[in-house]
C-alpha cells in the first residue's frame, strides 16, 4: 500500500511536521505499506512568490500571528468552496480596523489565487499514485487540508482520504467527517497507533469499528465515530520522527532564505501540572492531559540521532512542560556530549536558578515559562500555582543565566479588577531591563478543552464559535460549535481604561528594553548596583550597611516583610532589626526600582553582573568609586555615586 502524507499551508516552514514524521515511521515500521511526505507548505512558498510580493513575514502572519482572527483559514476557504470571491464582504467587514491596508489587500489576493495552487497540488498527489493520502491539520491548516482532500477526491475517487491532527480531536474530528463527505476517514487522538490500524484494516478488509477514535462511513453513508481511547499511548510506544526529505526540499525552496530550520523533538506529552491543576484558560492538551515521558536514554538518543543525521543543532521541543527528571538525566548528558545545541522548551515559572543554569548549559536557551501575569491574585484565578514575585524572579534569573524568556501577558479573567493591575503597571518601568512579553496584553480566548469552556460556573456562558468560523465555513452554527477550537464570550475582568494603561506600559517596556540595564555585584563587604533605566535618575548604588546587604541577599527569593525581619534578626544578632524599619527599607527600594512587590511579597530585580559590568566593578573595587554609565546626554545631571 502506498501512502502519501501531506503538510499543507500554513504549517511553519522552519519546522518539519512532527506529526507526519511520526506517522511516516509508523507506516513504514508497523504496516506493509510505504509512506512519503509532500511538503506542500514549502511548495506553496515557491508557488506564491512567483505570483505576488509575498515575504517571510507574510507567511508568519498567516501561519501564526493571525490565528485568533482566522485569516489563514479564510484565505483557503475560496478553494474549499470553489469560489474565489467566497465571503469577501463578510471578511472585509469583520477585519476593518483590525488589518492594515496592505494585509487586507494581501489576504484578498491570496484568497483569489489559492484555488489554482490547490488544484495543482491535487494533480501532483494523484500523479504520485497513492492508495491513501493523509492530511495533517493543526492551527490554520484546516481549510487548506480540506480543500486539497476535496480536489483529490474529485480527480481520483478511488484514493482514500484521511485527516488527523489537533484540529480533528474529539468533537472537532467528528464534525469534520460528517460535514465534508470527500474526507473518507478522520483519525481522532494520537494517530501513530490508530493510523496503522486503519491502513491494515483497509489492506486486509478488517473491521473499521475496531480502530479507536476513527470516524468512517457506515453502510448507509452516514458518519460513524468510534469511541476514542480512554488511555493515552505509553511513552515507550511513541516513535521518533522520520524527517527524510524536509531539509532537501527546504534547500531548493525560496524559503531557505527566510528561515533557519529547526528540528522538532518530543520527550513528553500531557502536563504534570495540569493533571492536578488545569490552568483555567488552557486547552492545549486536548483529550489527553495525562503526563507521560520517554525514558531518559530514549530521549537522549533521539536528540543525538536527529542532530547527527540532519546536521542541525537548533531544536524545538514540543513538550507542553519539561519533565523535571530530565534535569538530572538527559540534560547532563547533553552538556557532556559537546554538541552546541540551541533549544526551545516550555517550563514552569517557579524553577530555581541552579535548574535554569542547567537548562542554559544544555542549550535550552529559549524558554517559555507560561508567565501570563505578574499579579498573584490573577495568577490564582488562572490556577497557575505561582506568584507574581516568582514570575518576576524567573525573568531576573533568566537574564542572569543567559536564557531568552518568551512569555505572554493575558487579561480578561472573571473576578479580576483594576486594583490587580494598577500596582503592576506602576512598577513596569523598574522591569525594563528584563525580557518583556512578546506582545501587548491580550484578552484571553476561550479554547475548547479548557476549564473555562467545560465549566460555565467559572464565569463564561453563552459561548459562540469565533466570528471567523462563520465567514470561513458554510455550516450552521450547531455544526460550528463542534468544529471550532476558539469561542466568543462576553468580556470579563478589566475594562478598556485599565487595558489601555497596561498596554501603554508594556509598549514602553518593549521600546526601552534594549537600552535598559540593572545589575548587581556582591563584593562581600558591599553590594554594588549599576542601573540605566528611563524612569530612574541614579546610575550606581552601593549597599554598605550589614542590614541592607543581608536583606538584599535574602530578597534573591520572594519574602514578606515579617519573614524577612525574622531572618535578618537571626543572621545579624548584633544588629537590632524591627519590621517597621524593614518595611521602610523595602518601600525605599521599590521607589528606587531595586525590588518588585506583589501580594505582600518582595523580590529584588538585579541579575548578577557579567561581562563588561564585571570589568567596571573590578575597577570600582580598587577605586571605591561607582560611576553611572555615560550613555545619555542627561547623565551629567545624574549622581555619580550614591550610598543607600
Amino acid at each position: 500500500m502506498r501512502v502519501l502524507l501531506v503538510n499543507m499551508p500554513w504549517s511553519p516552514i522552519d519546522l518539519p511536521s512532527l506529526a507526519l514524521g511520526i506517522l511516516r515511521r509508523s507506516v513504514d515500521e508497523r504496516t506493509s505499506g510505504r509512506a512519503d511526505v509532500l511538503h506542500a507548505n514549502l511548495e506553496f512558498t515557491d508557488w506564491i512568490t512567483r505570483r505576488t510580493e509575498f515575504t517571510a513575514d507574510d507567511y508568519q502572519y498567516y501561519a501564526l500571528s493571525s490565528y485568533f482572527m482566522g485569516c489563514g483559514d479564510w484565505v483557503f476557504s475560496s478553494a474549499l468552496y470553489d469560489d474565489p470571491e467566497w465571503r469577501v464582504p463578510e471578511f472585509t467587514a469583520s477585519m476593518r480596523g483590525k488589518l492594515r491596508d496592505e494585509r487586507m489587500r494581501m489576504s484578498k489576493e491570496l484568497h483569489r489565487v489559492v484555488p489554482e495552487f490547490v488544484q495543482e497540488t491535487a494533480e501532483r498527489i494523484v500523479a504520485a499514485g497513492p492508495d491513501v493520502v493523509g492530511f495533517t491539520s493543526t492551527f490554520q491548516q484546516n481549510t487548506a487540508a480540506l480543500a486539497a482532500a476535496k480536489y483529490v477526491k474529485r480527480l481520483a475517487p478511488h484514493i482514500r482520504t484521511v485527516m488527523g491532527g489537533a484540529n480533528c480531536d474529539a468533537e472537532q474530528g467528528h464534525a469534520t467527517h460528517r460535514n465534508f463527505p470527500f474526507v473518507d476517514f478522520v483519525v481522532r487522538g494520537e494517530g501513530e497507533a490508530a493510523f496503522p490500524q486503519l491502513l491494515t484494516a483497509l489492506d486486509e478488509g478488517g473491521d473499521l469499528s475496531a480502530v479507536p477514535g476513527l470516524c468512517h462511513r457506515g453502510a448507509d453513508g452516514e458518519s460513524v465515530a468510534n469511541p476514542m481511547s480512554t488511555r493515552p499511548l505509553p511513552p515507550a510506544t511513541i516513535l521518533p520522527p522520520d524527517y527524510s526529505g524536509y531539509f532537501e526540499r527546504l534547500a531548493s525552496s525560496v524559503a531557505r532564505n527566510w528561515v533557519e530550520p529547526k528540528l522538532v523533538v518530543e520527550g513528553a506529552r500531557g502536563c504534570w501540572w495540569g493533571e492536578k491543576h488545569h490552568c483555567t484558560f488552557c486547552g492545549l492538551n486536548g483529550s489527553f492531559m495525562q503526563f507521560r515521558s520517554k525514558s531518559p536514554e530514549t530521549f537522549y538518543e533521539e536528540i543525538m540521532d536527529l542532530a547527527r543525521r540532519h546536521r542541525v543543532l537548533d531544536m524545538y521541543l514540543v513538550d507542553n512542560i519539561l519533565d523535571m527528571g530530565y534535569l538530572t538525566t538527559v540534560l547532563p548528558r547533553i552538556i557532556d556530549s559537546g554538541y552546541d545545541l540551541r533549544m526551545h522548551i516550555e517550563i514552569k515559572a517557579n524553577m530555581r536558578r541552579p535548574q535554569l543554569r542547567t537548562l542554559a548549559r544544555a542549550g535550552m536557551i529559549y524558554v517559555q515559562p507560561g508567565i501570563e501575569s505578574l499579579n498573584s491574585r490573577v495568577l490564582d484565578l488562572m490556577d497557575k500555582g505561582v506568584s507574581g514575585c516568582q514570575n518576576v524572579r524567573m525573568l531576573r534569573d533568566g537574564a542572569e543565566t543567559g536564557l531568552s524568556v518568551s512569555w505572554n501577558y493575558l487579561h480578561g479573567f472573571p473576578g479580576e479588577s483594576a486594583s490587580d493591575y494598577e500596582p503592576v503597571i506602576a512598577q513596569i518601568p523598574a522591569l525594563e531591563h528584563l525580557d518583556p512579553p512578546v506582545d501587548l496584553s491580550a484578552r484571553i480566548a476561550i479554547e475548547r478543552f479548557s476549564p473555562y469552556f467545560n465549566r460555565p460556573e467559572l464565569g463564561f456562558t453563552g459561548l459562540r464559535p469565533e466570528e471567523h468560523y462563520r465567514f470561513t465555513y458554510d455550516l450552521p452554527e450547531s455544526e460550528l460549535l463542534d468544529m471550532a477550537y476558539v469561542f466568543e464570550a462576553p468580556e470579563r475582568g478589566i475594562t478598556k481604561p485599565t487595558v489601555t494603561a497596561l498596554n501603554e506600559a508594556l509598549a514602553a517596556w518593549k521600546k526601552r528594553h534594549a537600552d535598559s540595564r540593572l545589575t548587581h555585584a556582591d563584593l562581600g563587604d558591599r553590594i554594588v548596583l549599576v542601573s540605566r533605566r528611563h524612569a530612574f535618575d541614579w546610575g550606581a548604588l552601593e549597599l554598605t550597611a550589614p542590614t541592607e546587604i543581608a536583606a538584599f541577599r535574602l530578597l534573591d527569593q520572594p519574602h514578606a516583610p515579617a519573614a524577612l525581619t525574622r531572618k535578618l534578626a537571626a543572621k545579624l544578632p548584633g544588629h537590632p532589626v524591627d519590621e517597621a524599619a524593614v518595611h521602610a527599607l523595602l518601600q525605599h527600594w521599590v521607589t528606587l526600582g531595586l525590588v518588585f512587590t506583589d501580594g505582600g511579597q518582595y523580590v529584588h530585580l538585579a541579575p548578577a553582573a557579567v561581562n563588561e559590568d564585571l570589568l567596571r566593578l573590578d575597577f570600582m573595587r580598587h577605586t571605591h568609586a561607582v560611576a553611572a554609565p555615560p550613555e545619555r546626554p542627561d547623565d551629567a545631571a545624574r549622581p555619580l555615586v550614591a550610598h543607600v
